[in-house]
């Protein structure tokens, strides 16, 4: 695994270069946080070990960078530094480093925390399991498309938005918003209990079939809470529970499967809600036509306070440009692979 470093010191960036080709580590160099990030575009560089103070972009500030983009797997940060007060490692875990090494450092903890890094990154074969299972729910319908993938970049977006509004800060870190966008691709895996019949059927549903059609928020529940039995403490899983328990709730009290009201939903869900239904507005089904951005936003934004929460509306509205920009970039994905 490719190792970038960053740090505008030349001799603190050799001293750290030679500590980690010491150890067998591959490793690239970047001068700026600026750097960092165009080399973290252009490759499936993983593991970054960044100054804190640098001129133009910091190391706190890549690691909100990090964080927003839509990078090829998750990159674990470490941040090197002389800071030592809680409140200043508070605030680069919130910023989305995942560890810290202390100047000056010893290249026996640098290596070790390295591997500590390496380990977890392992993991993320999770992350692919997750979304196999979510893309295996999806493929009884070949009309989907990229759904899973743009609901999740959506649901990213707005996130990452309320997690900047004082009545969010607690409660939307980091780490909410890489699990929102592991787990909201999980919404419609109760789906997978539809008959095709109901999933599949090129026009309106009746009552009935609708009635089936909704037991999927029910279906999808039952089987992240078989999970979450076996595995109590994984917060994962709850999440994706109540994305695909609630992400059918609206806001005023009349959405299903509880009738659920307000605050009350989670939410995780509420973000979701409006990422599922703008693409589902803006995408072709065999039963409909796929309405033109305007069209879809200005619904989604009627409904806020009914439907939707108005809050993650206005995160929506705010970010409208993202929003059109992921649309277009799956958009020309797809036109390339037809």
């Amino acid at each position: 695994m490719q190792i970038l470093i960053v740090d505008d010191d030349k001799i603190a960036l050799t001293i750290l270069r030679n500590a980690l080709e010491m150890g067998g580590h591959d490793v690239v160099t970047a001068s700026d946080g600026n750097q960092a990030l165009a080399l973290l575009r252009g490759g499936s560089r993983r593991l970054v070990i960044s100054d804190w103070q640098m001129p133009n972009m910091d190391g706190l500030e890549l690691c909100r960078a990090v964080r927003s983009e839509d990078l090829l797997g998750y990159v674990y940060v470490i941040l090197l530094t002389g800071r030592d007060l809680l409140t200043e490692r508070v605030e680069g875990l919130r910023a989305g480093a995942d560890d810290f090494i202390s100047k000056p450092f010893d290249p026996r903890d640098l290596l070790a925390r390295v591997h500590t890094a390496e380990r977890i990154l392992s993991l993320e074969t999770r992350d692919v399991a997750i979304f196999a299972m979510a893309k295996l729910a999806e493929s009884r319908d070949p009309e989907t498309g990229a759904h899973l993938e743009r609901v999740r970049s959506y649901s990213r977006i707005l996130a990452q938005h309320l997690s900047g509004m004082e009545k969010f800060r607690e409660e939307i870190d980091a780490e909410y918003i890489r699990m929102i966008y592991l787990t909201s691709p999980l919404h419609d895996i109760g789906k997978v209990g539809i008959p095709d019949g109901v999933l599949l059927k090129p026009d309106r549903l009746t009552i009935a079939e609708f009635a089936i059609m909704k037991t999927h928020t029910t279906l999808g529940a039952q089987t992240l809470d078989a999970a979450l039995r076996q595995f109590p403490g994984v917060k994962f899983l709850k999440m994706g529970r109540d994305i695909a328990a609630s992400h059918h709730e609206r806001f005023d009290g009349t959405g299903y499967p509880q009738g659920c009201r307000g605050n009350s939903i989670p939410l995780c869900a509420r973000i979701v809600a409006v990422a599922d239904v703008y693409d589902a507005l803006t995408s072709k089904r065999v039963y409909k036509h796929a309405l033109a951005h305007d069209e879809s936003f200005s619904t989604i934004v009627e409904e806020s306070g009914s439907h939707f929460d108005p809050d993650v509306v206005d995160a929506f509205v705010r970010n409208e440009s993202r929003f059109m920009s992921i649309r277009s970039k799956f958009s020309e994905a797809e036109a390339m692979a037809a």
